[in-house]
């Protein structure tokens, strides 16, 4: 789990509501008509931004990677791919069907090479595989943005709907609470839900898919340097270009003067 994501959306709750507690109760903060033009609104907005498959896809797959981290870091990568391609080099692609991988992605490539798929098909196969779901994950970052962006504009929706009923209701004092609790309860709805969840996730969720992308280039010319049977050290030499520098050699390794 990617436990900045779960701090960060539980602090910033617990600061909303120490400040809402610190000068009354929840049942202040709460109004139905808020509700409706924020979540309602935004929702509807961002349909007609997206496709509905889109919506149902980017949604749940933005909200899983947000919470969630790789299986195994780039250095991490580095290592297993230079230790399978060892394997390989003493036991040939048929001893790569014991393999097994933490990393699903890196566990097709290793069964693409045990299989004797030529090189041209595996390539043509990750790419297309990592370019696919590198596709969804910026669809659920592009809708977690527009729900964000949408959010604080219906906001202000909200508010100007309960100023004109509340001014068009100024002759009876005991609707003048309730509309203006929508005035000023949506705007505040509206800031939370973009500026605590949908934007910060938004974010969150570029930052995944660029990893993400290094990642799976990473895997994908490992794999296919283990078909091309390269040697290990090639293998990892090659491989560590990918990473920074200061994260290309070990403690035990020394960083070269």
């Amino acid at each position: 789990m990617d436990i900045a994501t779960l701090l960060g959306l539980v602090a910033g709750a617990a600061v909303v509501s120490s400040l809402i507690l610190m000068g009354g109760n929840f049942g202040m903060f709460y109004d139905i008509h808020a509700v409706i033009v924020i979540f309602g609104g935004s929702f509807a907005a961002t349909l007609i931004r997206f496709p509905l498959s889109a919506m149902l896809h980017g949604l749940p797959l933005g909200a899983k990677f947000a919470f969630t981290l790789s299986n195994l870091s780039a250095r991490d990568l580095v290592d297993e791919l230079a230790r399978i391609a060892e394997i390989a080099r003493k036991s040939g692609p048929v001893g790569l069907e014991k393999v097994e991988a933490d990393d699903p992605f890196l566990a097709k490539g290793v069964r693409y090479v045990a299989d004797g798929y030529d090189i041209e098909f595996i390539r043509d196969n990750l790419e297309r595989d990592r370019d696919n779901f590198l596709l969804h994950l910026n669809e659920g970052s592009k809708i977690y943005r527009a729900i964000g962006d949408c959010a604080p504009a219906f906001g202000m929706i909200g508010t100007l709907l309960g100023m004109v009923q509340m001014f068009s209701n100024m002759q009876d004092p005991s609707k003048l609470g309730p509309f203006m609790a929508v005035a000023l309860l949506a705007t505040l709805y509206g800031a939370v839900v973009a500026n605590l969840i949908c934007l910060p996730i938004a974010d969150k969720l570029h930052t995944k898919l660029v990893d993400e992308d290094t990642n799976r280039t990473l895997i994908i010319d490992g794999i296919l340097m283990i078909r091309d049977s390269k040697s290990p050290t090639l293998v990892r030499e090659m491989l560590l270009a990918y990473l920074p520098e200061k994260h290309r050699h070990t403690e035990d390794e020394g960083v070269p003067a």
